[in-house]
């Protein structure tokens, strides 16, 4: 391997300051550079002579193409790390590839060595048969006569057909590396594409062994560990160009800068996504997301609508609001006295003082709760049925109609190959699998994690609402006079108890992910999208526990399990801690609360994190480039102050979406604007994923998937779960049920109307009861009676302190209630789902005619191959039956090669 140096005087150029000045006057050498093998010191000053671009993405000869970049730090006194970078670049040649090293004097820390790799036209055909790599054979001849009706009014919103479309239609096939000529073979050094390209590089580098042959240690293979043990510091393909300038090497396709201009900048918020181009420089697999989360966004602007028009209902009918006239009024709510709402610190207070929260609770639990309830159950199934269509039409034109998952078989994952020992033959494939003890592990670990959280949660609340109770009560006469009307210590307790539960939810993430990562690690997935999966439902369920935890304990928990004045329910059987109690306006506004601070909190957070950390850590980590200003500072420099974005990249973005659609699934009967919130959020998600990609992480291994994996089904799971938790919101959380049951059963007047029912909502208990407590109590001298929000019999009556039968008419209308609203909605879902073909009529004709037609060429390109063998062997009979996909052995190519 040949190790040239090199250095220049030119002004340098810092990925992170696109306003500094700079000057390219060429893009690649002046003249090549002959290959030296002597010391570093003899071949600078025949270098140094020569300009070479900071853009440059080929060798020093000007032809070969950079397929991927290694760096590491030589450490003279670690003798094991130099001698597995030696033997592990001997097999790298071995294989095929070629090697041309830069030495750490021409990096801008003086410390960095950087070697460059490049794959031949054999290796990559080599590998390209054995991956199954479709390539073209064909331009694709398939009239397409879809047209958008009214496509004019889209006109604002289009991008340029060479950024929407940037290289056409073709007809694919798997390449056949002994049937290279039936493809559309121009140039074989262009013919694979980047991509393409450090897809197959990086293959090869992840099952590259580091050991001598005599040594036979077969788990030391592969770059991931040699990054692990600090062997090398970073392994990364190169970005075509810097962001906000083109190359002006005309070889260099300069696609990042379109994406920049184009995609990743803010202002093109309405401009649709240029996905094929995303497909092209990342790979379908990023692609895939972004298509995802683009439709997604689209889907949500409905939703925000509808969401939008149930909250300005229940802002118009204000003044309709019967109950909290009655509540806020000093004859009714100022003359009705409740009963504490904690032991020892609460004291008495009047029904008045909720007057706030009564009339904030209406503007989200009125009639078009129910409503919305219903139309977000019908949305989700809209949004998973049209995407199915959605991804159907994209697999067509991304070629992963027959990605498979046998395809992802051939990419068996190192770490299975070398740490799976405990193996057991499976009677029906014949095939010996890997054996795992760590889902039970799992198992018990999250359902301890559940209950600990759940816990910690309540003890809380409870412990909280004590405090603020006697905190407000002891200062009366202070400052809290004026926020007194505005905070309880119901709310003063909820907004605490939200923010401290949001500062737990980012710390416990770390652990989580850790936690998840090791034991799917310990449980040694076979492949790639095994692993992914396996992980996704790991994170997800923990996840899941950590976001939702407290808003299930806020909408079904609390105020469900009380008791009566007396009799009190209390956490733990004998502590002091008393059962949280709902305002008399009920816990939907609580809910809220919690929604909106967990929900608005993740998201702000998360975008200020997504932007701003990759910001500063680039920014720093180029400082050195900026004190160096004879440094060249290359492309793979620049690219290697970059971060990482590392394989599980995609899932952690996939993560934050998924948690956000549970907010907005699970829990929206409570807050109609979440939708409005969640499509803000994600205008600007784009941009900012788009944004981070393309100008602050290094360019990713460009990988294949035809769907969104796991992520599929989790997202059906919650699509069914949301409607069972927003019927419970409805008929439990919600007031809705009572007050119908109310005004249509049990109103003293005839008209229909709501007056009264405060009075009718509310028990009565006699304070004599408590005879240890009555000495404590005075207000207005005598106080003999106290109200408490439930439905029981009165203290003179002979079941006195037992549910009445509104009680159970209420109970009854609520379960009725779910059971109709359930059957309707999933009536619905599945008639829709049924209704809606997941893929389109025309995709569906046009893949078959595709298919037909593939199969009609290859044979003549088959029968036309016959036929030229048989007139240069027309002396001999040849009875053989032309194969047109003749089988691939699956060895790993690898191992032949060396």
């Amino acid at each position: 391997m040949h190790r040239l140096t090199g250095k220049t005087g030119e002004d340098s150029l810092i990925e992170m300051s696109p306003t500094d000045s700079f000057s390219d006057d060429v893009n690649g050498y002046h003249h090549h550079a002959s290959s030296s093998t002597g010391s570093p010191e003899q071949g600078r000053s025949e270098i140094d002579k020569q300009k070479y671009s900071k853009d440059s993405v080929f060798f020093r000869d000007g032809v070969r193409r950079i397929d991927f970049v290694l760096s590491y730090i030589d450490d003279k006194d670690d003798q094991r790390k130099q001698e597995r970078r030696r033997v592990y670049e001997s097999n790298l040649q071995k294989v095929g590839l070629e090697l041309e090293t830069e030495d750490k004097t021409e990096s801008e820390d003086g410390k960095t060595y950087f070697v460059k790799i490049h794959a031949p036209w054999e290796v990559l055909a080599t590998y390209a048969d054995v991956l199954k790599i479709k390539v073209p054979f064909k331009v694709n001849d398939i009239p397409d006569n879809s047209e958008i009706p009214m496509n004019w009014l889209s006109t604002p919103f289009r991008l340029p057909g060479h950024i929407m479309n940037p290289e056409p239609d073709y007809f694919t096939a798997p390449f056949n590396k002994s049937k290279s000529d039936f493809f559309l073979i121009e140039d074989k050094e262009t013919f694979f594409p980047p991509s393409t390209r450090n897809r197959i590089v990086y293959y090869i580098l992840a099952r590259c062994p580091y050991f001598k042959d005599e040594c036979g240690d077969r788990d030391k293979k592969g770059i991931k560990r040699l990054l692990n043990n600090g062997t090398y510091t970073a392994a990364f393909p190169l970005h075509d160009s810097r962001y906000w300038t083109k190359s002006k090497d005309p070889n260099c396709e300069s696609e990042r800068f379109s994406l920049y201009k184009y995609w990743a900048k803010f202002f093109c918020f309405f401009k649709e996504q240029p996905l094929n181009l995303v497909r092209k420089y990342y790979g379908e697999k990023i692609g895939i997301y972004f298509a995802w989360l683009g439709f997604y966004t689209e889907m949500l602007f409905f939703a925000a609508v509808v969401g939008t028009i149930c909250f300005v209902y229940g802002f118009l009918t204000y003044d309709d609001n019967e109950w909290s006239k009655e509540i806020c009024s000093e004859e009714i709510g100022g003359n009705i006295v409740m009963c504490p709402l904690c032991d020892q610190k609460c004291t008495y207070w009047r029904l008045n003082i909720t007057c706030n929260s009564s009339w904030q609770s209406h503007l989200f639990d009125n009639v078009a709760t129910v409503f919305f309830a219903i139309f977000m159950g019908i949305w989700v199934t809209l949004f998973l049925e049209f995407w199915k269509r959605r991804q159907a039409r994209l697999e067509y034109e991304w070629d992963l109609v027959d990605f498979e998952e046998e395809q992802q078989q051939l990419q068996l994952r190192p770490e299975y190959e070398t740490k799976c020992t405990n193996r057991k033959l499976n009677r029906i494939t014949q095939v010996f699998v890997c054996l795992s003890f760590c889902f039970h592990v799992f198992s018990v670990l999250k359902i301890s994690l559940i209950i600990a959280c759940i816990i910690g949660v309540i003890a809380y609340r409870l412990a909280v609402y004590a405090s603020f109770a006697s905190i407000m009560k002891n200062n009366t006469a202070t400052n809290l006079d004026v926020v007194a009307p505005y905070v309880t210590p119901q709310l003063a307790t909820s907004v605490t108890a939200s923010c401290i539960n949001f500062v737990i939810i980012m710390i416990l993430n770390l652990l989580y992910e850790r936690v998840a990562i090791k034991i799917t690690d310990m449980e040694i997935p076979k492949t790639h999208v095994e692993y992914e999966n396996k992980l996704t439902v790991k994170m997800f369920l923990f996840q899941f526990v950590n976001y939702y935890s407290s808003c299930f304990y806020v909408a079904f928990f609390k105020g469900k399990f009380v008791g009566y004045p007396g009799n009190y329910t209390y956490m733990f059987g004998s502590s002091k801690l008393r059962n949280e109690e709902c305002e008399p306006g009920g816990c939907l506004i609580e809910l809220t609360t919690q929604l909106v601070i967990v929900m608005t909190g993740k998201q702000v957070w998360g975008n200020i994190q997504e932007a701003l950390v990759p910001w500063l850590m680039n920014w720093w980590g180029s400082r050195k480039a900026r004190s160096h200003p004879e440094s060249l500072y290359s492309r793979w420099e620049q690219d290697y102050d970059l971060q990482g974005f590392g394989q599980l990249g995609l899932f952690y973005e996939y993560l934050e979406m998924v948690i956000q659609f549970g907010f907005i699934t699970l829990f929206v009967a409570s807050f109609p604007l979440a939708p409005l919130l969640a499509l803000i959020n994600n205008i600007i998600e784009v941009r900012v994923d788009a944004w981070k990609l393309t100008t602050q992480f290094r360019r990713p291994v460009a990988a294949k998937a035809h769907s969104i994996g796991a992520w599929e089904e989790i997202l059906g799971g919650m699509a069914v779960l949301s409607v069972v938790t927003n019927a419970f919101i409805v008929a439990f959380t919600s007031d809705m049920i009572p007050r119908l049951v109310y005004m249509y059963a049990y109103r003293t007047h005839d008209e229909l109307n709501m007056k009264g029912y405060i009075n009718n909502s509310l028990s009565v208990f006699n304070i004599s009861h408590l005879f240890k407590n009555l000495q404590e109590i005075k207000i207005r001298d005598v106080l003999l009676l106290c109200r408490y929000r439930d439905y029981r019999y009165p203290p003179d009556d002979k079941k006195r302190y037992e549910h009445n039968m509104q009680f159970w008419h209420i109970l009854a209308a609520k379960l009725a209630f779910i059971i109709i609203m359930e059957h309707v909605v999933f009536m619905v879902k599945f008639f829709v789902a049924w209704m809606i073909p997941d893929v389109p009529s025309d995709v569906r004709a046009r893949v078959k005619r595709e298919r037909y037609l593939v199969q009609e060429y290859l044979h003549n390109y088959e029968v036309e191959k016959l036929k030229i063998q048989l007139s240069q062997n027309s002396n001999s009979d040849c009875t053989c039956t032309p194969m047109i996909y003749p089988s691939l052995s699956k060895h790993e190519v690898l191992s032949e090669c060396l």
